[in-house]
């Protein structure tokens, strides 16, 4: 049985050189290029918004996104004007053009970047103190806990002494 595997291992280490020695292919490839040059150019347009089908709960989370990085809007999952007019300068500001419309790869970049700064956030607010509200003691709770624990050695302790 070992004979037959080690048999087996050699021929497929010998198949694999050949493959490896077979190098890149030079034979030209057939290029595809998109048919809606919307998409070729990563313009955002109102087909391309309706594409990644932004409901009316959808379109409230892109508003307190845009929010959140700083771009104020009304958050009431229409985008009117002045909603079209924060995301055309979201998208100057990242180096879209500004057609007011999102598309796909927009979306997925405002949901990603508003997260992020979410989380940032977060982080700000606890290193400014809000771990202090939660410490139960000189060191934290594993401060609490480890003194507890010495207290009860001594007091155990001092219950076994001679």
């Amino acid at each position: 049985m070992r004979a037959l595997i080690l048999a087996l291992s050699i021929l497929a280490i010998i198949d694999s050189a050949h493959f490896a020695m077979a190098g890149l292919s030079s034979t030209p490839r057939e290029t595809l290029i998109p048919a809606d040059t919307a998409i070729a150019t990563d313009e955002a347009t109102q087909k391309t918004e309706e594409q990644i089908g932004l409901t009316k709960t959808k379109r409230r989370e892109v508003q307190r996104r845009l929010t959140r990085l700083g771009f104020d809007t009304k958050i009431n999952g229409k985008f009117d004007e002045s909603t079209r007019a924060v995301i055309a300068r979201w998208q100057e500001k990242n180096g879209y053009p500004t057609t007011g419309f999102l598309n796909a790869t927009q979306h997925k970049v405002l949901t990603d970047t508003s997260a992020n700064a979410g989380k940032s956030g977060h982080q700000h607010r606890r290193r400014a103190g809000g771990r202090a509200r939660y410490s139960r003691g000189v060191g934290g709770p594993i401060g609490a806990i480890g003194g507890a624990v010495h207290g009860v050695g001594r007091a155990v302790g001092g219950l076994f002494r001679r």
